[in-house]
């Protein structure tokens, strides 16, 4: 049996990604106890969220498995997939990218079909995200019959809704992708797309499809439409090349959601979306698909993993395709030489001058192997001041400009005479001192209710928050982080996770501004 299974990871340096590990995430045993965790012979990982730069080796060489990863090129700590393969399951080739701007020519997975719709500049910038993986396998059936099988890890791009470019970006890597795949399809493998396509295909994958304006309409839902077959393939149906293997196997499974939001805590009750398949063609899902499942139990990420069993064996190959992160010169185990970072400049000649320059230039030698500056200005001895900088003493001697006293002129001295004192009488004394000693303590008292005041400002804590209307519980404070007016705005809403509007324990609709605008 071939187990793959295909899981949105939202971070691949997250530490244990919620799974029953023991120490930090970069350790060299985490990655291979969620890798095990997840009994799987090749596991997909999307949104990985790591570049070159920053993969580590216990990242990339994992003990037992093989890996193949995608960079973002564009941004760092962005996008990003990577495959993972048990030894018993080594792919014959392996690819970065859909449209082969990427390949290497050395292991690659091939079959691109017609691109010519698109020009080389789109094909670098769809693949520049690091959206997408092919693994190539041979397997062997239970009759004994050798195929090829592909696989393609993919992370299709989200569309903002704030940015209709990326609607665009999202529709046209769709079209690579399936362009890719048919082509793999014609030249005689079978194909498997697994990922994250960024689209809940039908009503049933929606938590709330009947509040979204035109959601069969939806662009990327059509595409779905004509890429899949319908699930029970009936007469007048649509028959795609590919088959949405969880819906062959569970046609009509209603909240079979893989997506929650993380911020209403919508996976409590789970009210999601199924945005992550295991699509396969028609006849390796008909006929050598097992099973089709969803692994929700699974924490660590917004997503949980989905997978599928196959009634075949891989067989491995003898060695690595030249993608596999152990070949790297990072990780190859191999001293990497200086020389390997610096680029040679061409440098342009330098004209020697043969005339003589002023004392206050410099002239420039021409040496066989490098050029030195020469000052022709004459240095002066150490013993002469440059600046002629006056002594520090010259600031204090007197100037003069001003009139001096005569050294013969002797001033009249003036009798000291201490401080004017007036006798006072004992009951003037005693008076004094009563006075002196309740204006002290008058102050005192004022100084300490000033700081008790101050201090039970600022220890009072915060204002209780307002009750919901519907569950009269003390709401939650929010922040509006989407652009606008309202943008860093705070408001209140009910605290419990949002869930289906018939669920009496999901989230109310109430809502309250901190303070008015």
């Amino acid at each position: 049996m071939l187990r793959v299974v295909s899981w949105n990871i939202n971070g691949i340096r997250s530490p244990l990604q919620g799974l029953t590990c023991q120490g930090p995430s970069n350790c060299p045993t985490a990655l291979r106890r969620i890798l095990d965790k997840l009994d799987a012979d090749i596991v997909c990982l999307q949104e990985t969220k790591v570049t070159r730069d920053v993969l580590t080796e216990p990242l990339a060489v994992v003990e037992g498995y093989n890996s193949y990863f995608s960079f973002s090129r564009s941004r760092s700590g962005y996008s990003g997939v990577a495959t993972f393969c048990k030894d018993s399951a080594t792919p014959v080739a392996a690819e970065e990218g859909l449209s082969g701007v990427f390949a290497t020519q050395n292991g690659d997975v091939g079959c691109y079909g017609n691109l010519d719709e698109f020009t080389q500049e789109e094909l670098r910038v769809l693949d520049s995200e690091g959206r997408a993986v092919l693994t190539q396998h041979k397997i062997r059936t239970l009759e004994g019959k050798e195929k090829t099988l592909t696989l393609i890890n993919v992370y299709c791009p989200h569309a903002d809704p704030g940015r209709p470019e990326r609607l665009t970006f999202k529709m046209r890597f769709y079209r690579l992708l399936q362009i890719r795949a048919e082509a793999l399809l014609a030249a005689g493998s079978h194909v498997i797309i697994l990922g994250d396509l960024n689209s809940a295909h039908r009503p049933i994958d929606h938590c709330d499809a009947g509040s979204l304006e035109c959601f069969e309409e939806d662009p990327g839902r059509k595409w779905m439409d004509g890429l899949l077959s319908s699930p029970g393939m009936e007469a007048g149906s649509h028959i795609g090349l590919f088959m949405d293997s969880y819906r062959w196997f569970h046609p009509k499974q209603e909240r079979a959601f893989t997506c929650w939001s993380v911020v209403s805590g919508a996976r409590h009750l789970n009210y999601g979306s199924r945005l992550d398949y295991v699509l396969g063609d028609r006849s390796l899902v008909i006929d050598i698909f097992q099973s089709s499942f969803l692994l929700p139990d699974v924490m660590g990420s917004d997503h949980c993993p989905v997978g599928a069993v196959l009634n075949v064996s891989c067989v491995p190959a003898k060695q690595c395709p030249a993608l596999c992160t152990r070949f790297l010169p990072e990780f190859a185990g191999t001293q990497l030489k200086i020389l390997r970072f610096l680029v040679p400049l061409e440098q342009e000649p330098v004209r020697v001058q043969t005339v003589l320059q002023p004392s206050h230039q410099i002239q420039v030698q021409k040496h066989p192997s490098k050029a030195r500056m020469h000052s022709t200005r004459p240095r002066k001895s150490q013993g002469v001041s440059q600046r002629n900088q006056k002594n520090l003493m010259s600031y204090f001697q007197p100037s003069s400009s001003l009139p001096q006293p005569s050294p013969d002129v002797g001033l009249p001295s003036l009798p000291l005479v201490g401080p004017l004192t007036i006798p006072k009488t004992p009951e003037e004394v005693t008076v004094a001192t009563v006075v002196e000693d309740k204006v002290k303590v008058s102050e005192a008292k004022n100084e300490k209710e000033v700081r008790t005041s101050f201090w039970k400002s600022m220890l009072s804590g915060p204002s209780p928050m307002p009750l919901c209307g519907g569950h009269r519980e003390p709401c939650v404070m929010r922040t509006v982080k989407k652009a606008g007016p309202n943008l860093g705005r705070q408001f209140y809403m009910c605290a419990r996770p949002r869930g289906p509007p018939s669920d009496p324990s999901a989230r109310c609709n109430f809502f309250l501004w901190s303070r008015p605008s």
